[in-house]
């Protein structure tokens, strides 16, 4: 399989939400669980209007395969990763790996010194793979009492 990250486009809105919440199920959470997170898995034309949000597409099929957000901010050049997800079907064929090669030459490129992220606890593996350290917990935006990994990536210096 061959990958090619892009921008994401506004009339991708659905297919990106609907991308997001089977990769989110695949974790095995159940249908109450799902219907609780459901807003804040949305993908919404905003969200990608407001930019750095791309897609990885087969290259032959033209099929959505993952997709990653990334929101800059201002204050100590930090970044916040608000999206990350691969399509189950796609999942340890490369989507991922080429979507964070395009978030974090972005983020180093736009002088960011640190990500952070609030993961999924069955993310929390591979987000340590690309280098992000736990380093407390965050208490999540959809369950309430729930609390999440908050990871932090202190990005090197070119």
């Amino acid at each position: 399989m061959k990958t090619s990250i892009r921008l994401a486009r506004i009339d991708e809105a659905d297919a990106l939400t609907a991308l997001c919440v089977r990769s989110k199920r695949s974790n095995g959470y159940d249908a109450a669980f799902m219907a609780a997170c459901v807003d804040e898995l949305m993908v919404t034309p905003a969200r990608l209007e407001a930019g750095n949000f791309w897609v990885a597409e087969d290259t032959e099929s033209r099929v959505l395969c993952g997709c990653a957000g990334l929101t800059m901010g201002t204050r100590n050049a930090t970044g916040e990763v608000d999206m990350f997800f691969v399509d189950p079907d796609w999942q340890g064929r490369g989507a991922g790996k080429a979507l964070w090669a395009v978030l974090h030459g972005v983020a180093r490129g736009n002088g960011l010194r640190m990500l952070g992220l609030d993961s999924d606890p069955f993310a929390e593996a591979f987000y340590k793979r690309l280098g992000f350290e736990t380093v407390g917990r965050a208490p999540s935006g959809s369950i309430p009492g729930r609390t999440l990994p908050r990871m932090e990536l202190h990005l090197k210096s070119e």
